[in-house]
């Protein structure tokens, strides 16, 4: 829902730093950020959810920057957007499984359990209709025109994107005593997007 905004704003600040690295490699800084993803991971899982949370913001940054390295210096690839989101993939999927390593209990497992379900539906409602939207030229349309502009992969909007995703796991780390609830709703409000997304695609693809 933020992440056009949020990408335009990214990208007006983020240019003129972006703009004074030529020489380094997008990809690169992929890797770099998952290594630090991957700190993030192991900081959380010994409850040191502070600076987990100094290093989740510090991760997200570069994430951010990767992309933003390849259209200033005109070095988009299609793998390039495919290492990014695989990445991104593992340390979504591997933070809160270490969160709830930190302080197990029956009930958070079973929470953790609905909300990965519930990213591995959602991820299934953009991944296969983007690739429909690609077959299709959809993406020229303006429900993702935004979107077509500056990212790897088209889809229209939903209630969750990559902004609130980061935002959600930054409540994770600074209220880790409620896990339970936070993942049951963060998990609810991800199954609503994945319908969302299903609905548009019944109005737009018949």
């Amino acid at each position: 829902m933020l992440d056009s905004s949020m990408r335009r704003a990214k990208d007006r600040l983020g240019e003129p730093l972006a703009a004074r690295l030529p020489h380094l490699s997008p990809n690169a800084i992929s890797l770099v950020a998952f290594i630090i993803g991957i700190l993030t991971v192991l900081l959380a899982a010994r409850g040191l959810y502070v600076w987990a949370l100094v290093l989740w913001l510090f991760s997200r940054a570069l994430d951010g920057l990767d992309g933003l390295l390849a259209r200033v210096h005109q070095k988009q690839s299609d793998f390039g957007g495919y290492l990014d989101i695989l990445l991104d993939f593992f340390i979504y999927a591997a933070l809160p499984i270490a969160l709830v390593m930190s302080a197990p209990s029956h009930e958070r497992y079973l929470a953790l359990a609905f909300m990965l379900a519930s990213f591995y539906i959602n991820s299934a409602s953009w991944m296969y209709l983007a690739a429909i939207l690609e077959k299709h030229k959809h993406h020229r349309t303006k429900d993702v025109a935004a979107s077509a502009a500056s990212t790897s992969i088209v889809m229209p909007a939903g209630l969750i994107g990559g902004t609130e995703t980061i935002l959600t796991y930054c409540v994770f780390f600074l209220w880790a005593d409620h896990l339970t609830i936070l993942f049951v709703g963060f998990g609810a409000l991800v199954m609503f997007t994945a319908a969302q997304r299903l609905a548009w695609a019944w109005r737009t693809l018949r």
